[in-house]
């Protein structure tokens, strides 16, 4: 509005501030951007939306869950209100009360449905975005209820067959409950499934509960209502859950009745309930008979819509053809069977590299999932959320997702180029114009020269946010060189030579100048290591130049800038075998360990094996990685509970353990642990593939044995590449392109 530009607003905030005795906002504000490289975003206003939002859960939470822990809560929430357990949390001078030590959970769906609901670690269902949840407890006559939330120990799994279910498996004193969540499609919309299959030695009540509460904390139910057939719950007026059959007794009750938990031995019962707060809970309660399964399918309808994507609606169509890996180790093979699945559930039109806190998109998760969908072989998948970046780029040429970001621009050239070389197409029409504007932005970007360490680098900006304040950050620079290669080399393959030489110039006197800095920075710091910014000491923040090595390739595997700062990382910066991030994340991170590991797995170096078994180890029982991870607790401790980005990674690494490129060579089984090479008492081969390279699509067989057997089988876009096989503990060969096997011996 142009009037806030005369209305002497500040004046009226400090007055008022001070005056009723708060310290001066404007002036807090102040010192604190002193703490960050003056910039033209503070923060991005999309993340400061996103931190209001969770932060007003958390204030509810706060004023909700700590007055009133005789209810049944979610998991996490045991644990943190548990003075007795490694995931307490103090809530003292705590304003909010978030989960911060066990962000756990796992989507179910199916592909292109954009309805994902979450379970988490002792099968609670979220079935919409950020609303209730049911649970599903078992009280037996004269014993101790069994409520999953309450249990130190359960078992939980990921069933992948023709669909994907999180069963959750629990059992106390003489009962035992089974609950599977799954999402099924019918003819017109999509539901969720609850599967209860519930015993008691003794007898009892299988209870179904209505939650006021989800992952994050509280969400609001002021209505709930068992119809008159007593098969469904009508919730806030709208049929939500379908019993399947009829409820034979039922429970409801509001805050101030306290949970429904506190009234199981009432006989009456209530059919509906209703609270002014929001926190109406309720019971379906069904009764087993001694000895006898009692099993009772729960569905809530997703009201998702028919589906009208282009691709098939099913998982085996989905995965028809894809990447396949068959390895000796059932860990490894089962990550990543469960992380390409993961990335075929995120990628319903958009990318999302979560399916709760993660739900929107950013151009730098979208880069490394696509990456990562193309190495799984789901190539029209990947076009399609390609097809989504020009919508997304504004007038100037910037690919913008969130503000302050100067990553994204580089990340959207460098994954198109990316999607053409490994597909052997031709760059779209409709993408060609993006590009170019949006390499064009990348030049006009860069700073002045003469502007002190940051002479013509990316501006200072808000970067990968977990970096640290605002401040010209070399991960943007890279992804920004490497945008210019990438439009440079489609524009030489599309036949632009002047725009190809022009973008080749740029991107040259781009590196030019990153390379001064960094000599500049290594003067300073008396090491090859790169900092995060010219501004910088080490420190977790240098994870981002790690983008350098992998995946942008931008100097050879052996380069010292790459070496030290892995080894600084390694030294510095590692917790329980895995990198951890001090700022913001204050965690474990899975998908940050593996772009060390894969820089490492470039210089041949044996320790990316111990990174990936370190990142392995760290992995829920459904195969999933939260964001970050707690040292201690080892439950999600920021982001999504499910971080698609992290199964991204993993997909990744298996690939480039089996194959990559580097430069004209095509290395081939470069990381795979060598005693799978050795085993002689194996039980069948080693597989990978159909694999897309940038040199044309391959098949890895591998024979374990004194003398391990490579075989391939290749289709080339061209000619033949070079290839090398780098396996460790064995003797590199170079393939002869007249063959198509190679015998190793060991070193």
């Amino acid at each position: 509005m142009p009037w806030m530009k005369w209305l002497p607003w500040r004046f009226f905030v400090r007055k008022f501030a001070t005056a009723h005795g708060f310290l001066d906002p404007l002036s807090v504000m102040a010192r604190l951007q002193r703490f960050a490289e003056p910039s033209e975003v503070a923060e991005p206003i999309e993340l400061l939306r996103a931190g209001v939002i969770f932060h007003a859960r958390a204030l509810m939470n706060s004023k909700v869950i700590q007055h009133n822990l005789d209810w049944v809560w979610p998991y996490w929430i045991q644990r943190q209100f548990d003075p007795y357990d490694s995931a307490f949390i103090p809530r003292a001078f705590s304003i909010t009360h978030c989960n911060l030590s066990h962000r756990n959970w796992t989507a179910v769906g199916i592909p292109d449905c954009e309805e994902m609901p979450i379970v988490d670690p002792r099968g609670m269902l979220t079935p919409h975005y950020d609303g209730w949840s049911i649970d599903a407890w078992v009280l037996e006559d004269g014993g101790e209820p069994l409520l999953p939330a309450t249990l130190e120990d359960c078992a939980q799994r990921l069933e992948m067959n023709d669909n994907i279910a999180v069963v959750t498996e629990s059992a106390q004193g003489g009962a035992r409950l089974t609950n599977s969540a799954s999402v099924e499609r019918d003819s017109s919309d999509s539901h969720c499934l609850m599967r209860l299959h519930a015993t008691s030695d003794a007898g009892g009540w299988l209870v179904v509960a209505l939650r006021p509460c989800n992952a994050e904390g509280v969400s609001f139910i002021h209505k709930v209502r068992l119809d008159d057939s007593r098969h469904h719950w009508m919730i806030e007026d709208k049929l939500a859950v379908d019993f399947g059959r009829a409820v034979d007794r039922h429970l409801a009750s509001d805050y101030r009745g306290g949970d429904i938990f506190l009234h199981l031995d009432d006989q009456g019962g209530r059919t509906h309930g209703e609270c002014d707060v929001g926190m109406a809970t309720a019971g379906a309660l069904f009764r087993i008979e001694p000895g006898q399964p009692l099993n009772v399918e729960v569905k809530i309808p997703l009201y998702s819509g028919r589906h009208k994507g282009s691709l098939p609606a099913n998982w085996p169509d989905n995965l028809k053809d894809h990447c396949a890996m068959t390895v000796p180790d059932p860990q490894f093979q089962f990550l990543y069977d469960a992380a390409i699945r993961t990335l075929v559930l995120h990628s319903p039109k958009d990318v999302y590299p979560g399916p709760y806190t993660y739900k929107r998109f950013w151009f730098r998760d979208a880069a490394f999932m696509i990456q990562s969908l193309l190495y799984a072989g789901l190539v029209e998948r990947a076009e399609r959320a390609l097809d989504q970046f020009a919508p997304r780029q504004k007038r100037d040429g910037f690919f913008h997702s969130q503000d302050g970001e100067w990553d994204s621009n580089g990340e959207a050239l460098w994954i198109y180029d990316l999607y053409c070389q490994l597909t052997n197409r031709k760059l779209k029409g409709v993408w060609r114009e993006p590009v170019l504007r949006g390499a064009r932005w990348i030049d006009a970007k860069r700073q002045p020269k003469g502007r002190g360490r940051c002479g013509g680098l990316l501006p200072a900006g808000f970067s990968a946010e977990h970096l640290g304040p605002n401040d010209c950050y070399y991960w943007d620079d890279f992804w920004g060189v490497a945008g210019q290669r990438a439009a440079a080399a489609i524009c030489t393959r599309e036949g632009m030579d002047s725009d190809s030489t022009t973008l080749n110039a740029q991107a040259d006197d781009f590196q030019q100048t990153i390379d001064k800095s960094l000599a500049g920075c290594a003067e300073r710091l008396g090491r090859a290591a790169m900092p995060a910014s010219p501004n910088r000491r080490l420190d977790a923040g240098a994870i981002g130049s790690i983008a350098a090595g992998y995946p942008l390739q931008l100097y050879p595997p052996d380069d010292p800038r790459l070496t030290d700062l892995a080894e600084f990382l390694i030294d510095q910066c590692f917790v329980h075998g895995g990198f951890f991030q001090d700022m913001i994340h204050s965690g474990i991170n899975a998908y940050l360990t593996l772009h060390i590991a894969q820089v490492l797995l470039r210089a041949g170096d044996t320790r990316c094996v111990e990174l990936m078994r370190s990142v392995a180890k760290l992995a829920s029982p459904t195969g999933q990685w939260p964001e970050a991870i707690h040292p201690h607790s080892l439950g999600g401790c920021m982001g999504d509970g499910q971080h698609a980005w992290a199964a991204a990674e993993w997909v990744a690494m298996q690939r480039n353990c089996f194959v990559r490129e580097e430069g004209d060579t095509l290395v081939l089984i470069g990381g795979l642990p060598p005693e799978w090479l050795a085993d002689t008492a194996a039980e069948g081969p080693i597989r990978f593939g159909p694999a897309l390279t940038r040199f044309g699509r391959i098949s890895l067989e591998i024979t374990p044995g004194a003398q391990p057997r490579v075989s391939w089988n290749a289709e080339w876009y061209r000619q033949a590449p070079p290839m090398e096989i780098r396996a460790l503990g064995y003797v590199p060969a170079s393939a002869d392109p007249a063959t198509s096997y190679v015998e190793l011996s060991p070193l």
